[in-house]
């Protein structure tokens, strides 16, 4: 295998990055040293790496903070309406590269790292993942801050510092296991507490009803402290902030138990406090009803509206003094932006804040409520809706418990009024399910609580008013709109695949990272041999690159002109890892049945986590490992198939693996799959995708072509039909004989010869209670495979199609996305205009 270019000897070829100008390296390596001195303890005179990533983050971070200080300043002086958007997921990644590409310093601080005699890969690998979310939704929201900064929003990102991020993924004899991911532990060069906003969070108590209004009486408090992470723009010197909260526990905490001698306990108690903000849940797409989980809820939310209520108040920079008291104008100054419903507590508590502390009306208080918020839905699978027991808000919550029941109250007179006499509307609509344990439908409290509802593809906003909330879109459709996802191309193309980004750069120039629709320009280029060929050649760079890196993680020799085949997201039924299973298990069997006929040879790589109580989930994963190790140790089969698991996927992870990829699998059931924005990075990254006409899939299809993508299975009403005449897993298992030799296979311990019975609940499930219909849509995927084998065998053609694709991705930009929230949702205009640097004169 020849050796890739060193990413050092790649980045001196390149122009997109800016070039290093000399004075800006004796500078930055001036700074480097001064920083590494003040990182190196007196006793200690030999740095380590970790020394010298620190003090290369702070030299970057020097050029964040006057950026940061000038454009908050920027905000008060000039007063524009500000967003929230409130997230109990922000799944950042690293933070170093991204933000030198941001300020275009990647190439000065690669040569400088270069004449200190360092390794800026290596410096990079030392950055730990910040990992504060479980995939699309809590990556989503780290998109979008990028692009709010890009596009010149005053936006604020809300949500919760967790000690712990989502778990890191050993694989140990093929099973899941997890460790906490203590991201912190040395430290994290990028935020900045603000203890001078702590602000405090109530929970329990009662509440007391007086002839002047209602107090909240003998709660708990628990404080909630601000970290501060700047966002930098794309080379527009505007840097927006992250604000995540940190629970701390107050110092009066239980202390009273001293007086009876109880004072260690007092104080060991204080964590029970600042648990809040001690771990993710790692669930995806699934609701968890506990105790602590609403508590994190409520905590965001409490602090946040304190934030944006005292930011309201107060609008010149630094000034304490009160400019504003007429709340009426909060919706003109203040958009929330709630990320699906785990936010939802937005709404009573502003209810609370607006009606119990600022004195106003009902009517006035929910007519800036509704004004001020918004809510985006990012799932129609049941099981993932959120609807809290009323008898723990009550405990919990018992003010806001009060509220809801009143926002229901007149909710269901405005339903009554318009449906007269519809019983069974009324209770569809409810705010408050009945029968068995009472619940709160968050999802019902958002849509009514705000001016404005979301779905996040087109397929998935229909799905939306057509059945999961046809009720409430039968009442107010002006609410419903939707905002398909993108990803931002700064990361997700000119940092993660230089390469790419120069080749295109040399075609179109460099102003489609900040306006990606300008890709549409390469269309001209589908038959430039030299286009075709340097297209290709950055795959192969790529995919060489990802090899060695493989080679060296998992010990498996793999064929760099394979084709690369890759799944990586949660392990979720839905998802339907299990089908691409089917396909793996077929194929091997083919190569077995015909060893001397031409075979497209394959890498299939799956990656991804499961929930740790998803117990289907954990046997998908196991399975997988499972054909890896007799495929992969077949002689007759060779280098022809090779199937590994992606251990501890991660954005990090992503970024290695996504611009190596040919195939792009995104299979989940056709109505089930809300967008996926990891359809869009392997599109931009120059993968085709197999697919089926679900989420963004469709819009990607209408984008690049449909014959430029590998489309197959039921759609969404083909799934409706099946469920109407019932779906039969036994008649394809016996109509067809590959599958059934498949599944035979799985069920007889073929995959499992020390446990042959260790698979029987995935087989019983795949023909007996399978909701996602795996067997429907296995031989549409089966013959669809067979198409993706015949063109590879064309690289011409194929590289043909990728240029298709790539030309097509200019909708998939976040940039798009927000400011369709901007124009459309929040009221607010997107700007390309460049703030001043901190050295220019204001």
């Amino acid at each position: 295998m020849s050796k890739p270019l060193s990413d050092h000897d790649r980045r001196k070829q390149i122009s997109v990055r800016g070039l290093a100008g000399v004075e800006n390296v004796a500078e930055l390596k001036q700074n480097f040293n001064r920083h590494l001195h003040f990182t190196l303890v007196k006793d200690r005179n030999v740095a380590t790496r970790r020394d010298y990533y620190f003090a290369l983050a702070h030299t970057v971070r020097d050029h964040l903070i006057g950026r940061w200080i000038r454009t908050q300043q920027h905000y008060y002086e000039k007063d524009p309406k500000r967003v929230y958007y409130i997230s109990l997921e922000f799944y950042m990644g690293r933070t170093l590269q991204n933000t030198m590409v941001n300020l275009a310093l990647e190439n000065a601080c690669d040569e400088a790292m270069y004449q200190l005699g360092l390794d800026m890969e290596e410096l990079e690998d030392m950055e730990e993942d910040a990992g504060l979310g479980n995939g699309g939704l809590g990556r989503l929201a780290a998109c979008f801050l990028d692009s709010m900064a890009s596009l010149g929003l005053a936006a604020y990102g809300y949500g919760i510092r967790y000690e712990f991020g989502i778990f890191n993924q050993k694989i140990v004899n093929g099973w899941q296991v997890e460790e906490a991911d203590d991201w912190l532990r040395y430290g994290n060069p990028w935020e900045k507490a603000r203890p001078e906003y702590m602000r405090p969070v109530h929970f329990y108590g009662r509440t007391e009803h007086h002839p002047d209004g209602v107090k909240w009486v003998d709660t708990q408090v628990v404080l909630a402290l601000p970290y501060d992470t700047p966002v930098p723009g794309y080379r527009n010197n505007v840097v927006n902030t992250m604000r995540l909260w940190s629970a701390k526990a107050p110092c009066e905490f239980n202390l009273k138990d001293f007086n009876v001698g109880g004072y260690i306990q007092a104080v060991l108690d204080r964590n029970l406090a600042e648990n809040i903000s001690r771990v993710l849940y790692p669930n995806d797409n699934f609701f968890e009803g506990k105790e602590l989980r609403l508590k994190q809820e409520y905590f965001v939310v409490s602090a946040t509206l304190q934030d944006i209520i005292r930011r309201f108040k107060v609008s010149k920079f630094g000034s304490r003094e009160i400019a504003r008291t007429d709340f009426s104008k909060l919706p003109d100054k203040v958009a929330i932006q709630l990320n699906d419903t785990h936010p939802a507590m937005a709404i009573p508590e502003l209810m609370r804040v607006l009606v119990d502390e600022e004195k106003l009306s009902w009517e006035k208080a929910w007519d800036i409520c509704v004004r001020t918020c918004a809510y985006t839905n990012h799932t129609v699978l049941p099981e993932a809706l959120e609807r809290w027991p009323v008898d723990l808000f009550a405990h919990l919550l018992p003010r806001h418990l009060e509220i809801v029941y009143e926002i229901n109250r007149r909710h269901l007179e405005n339903v009554a009024a318009k449906f007269p006499g519809d019983n069974d509307r009324l209770r569809r609509m409810s705010l408050i399910e009945e029968g068995g344990q009472k619940r709160i439908n968050m999802a019902h409290l958002c849509i009514v609580g705000s001016h404005a509802v979301n779905g996040v593809a087109q397929i998935h906003s229909d799905i939306l008013k057509a059945t999961v909330f046809k009720d409430f879109y039968e009442m107010e459709p002006h609410k419903f709109q939707n905002k398909t996802n993108g990803i931002t191309p700064r990361r997700w193309l000119v940092m993660c695949n230089p390469g790419l980004a120069e080749v295109i750069a040399e075609r179109i120039g460099e102003d489609f990272i900040r306006d990606l629709d300008q890709l549409q320009d390469l269309r001209k280029y589908v038959n430039d041999e030299a286009f075709i060929r340097d297209v290709a050649k950055v795959k192969q760079e790529n995919k060489l690159k990802f090899a060695m890196h493989l080679e060296e993680h998992y010990k498996v020799k793999i064929n760099p002109n394979s084709m690369f085949d890759i799944q990586v997201k949660r392990i979720h039924e839905y998802k339907r890892q299990l089908l691409n299973c089917l396909h793996i298990i077929t194929y091997y069997n083919r190569i077995k049945k015909e060893p001397n006929k031409q075979w497209t040879p394959r890498t299939i790589m799956i990656g991804g986590k499961a929930a740790p109580g998803y117990h289907t989930a954990k046997m998908i994963i196991r399975l997988i490992t499972a054909i890896g190790e007799v495929v992969n140790n077949d002689p007759v089969v060779g280098d022809r198939l090779k199937v590994i698991f992606l251990e501890n996927y991660r954005v990090t992870l992503a970024e290695k693996g996504i611009p190596a990829a040919d195939l792009s699998e995104q299979i989940s059931t056709a109505g089930t799959e809300a967008s996926g924005t990891g359809n869009m990075k392997f599109m931009l990254n120059g993968a085709l995708t197999i697919g089926t006409m679900d989420g963004a899939n469709v819009e990607m299809a209408e984008e690049a072509g449909e014959g430029n993508l590998f489309i197959f299975g039921m759609r969404v009403e083909d799934v409706d039909e099946l469920d109407k005449r019932g779906y039969h897993a036994e008649e394809y298992y016996n109509r067809l004989p590959e599958l059934k030799q498949a599944i035979d296979q799985i069920a007889g311990g073929f995959f499992s010869p020390k446990q042959p019975d260790l698979f029987k609940e995935i087989v019983n499930m795949l023909m007996h209670h399978d909701r996602f219909k795996v067997f429907a849509d296995y031989e549409d995927y089966i013959k669809c495979q067979e198409k993706v084998n015949a063109l590879y065998k064309n690289p011409r053609e194929w590289t043909k199609k990728v240029i298709l694709n790539i030309a097509g991705c200019g909708k998939f930009s976040s940039d798009r996305t927000i400011a369709q929230y901007a124009r459309e949702i929040w009221g607010m205009e997107p700007t390309l205009e460049k703030l001043p640097a901190p050295d220019d004169k204001p």
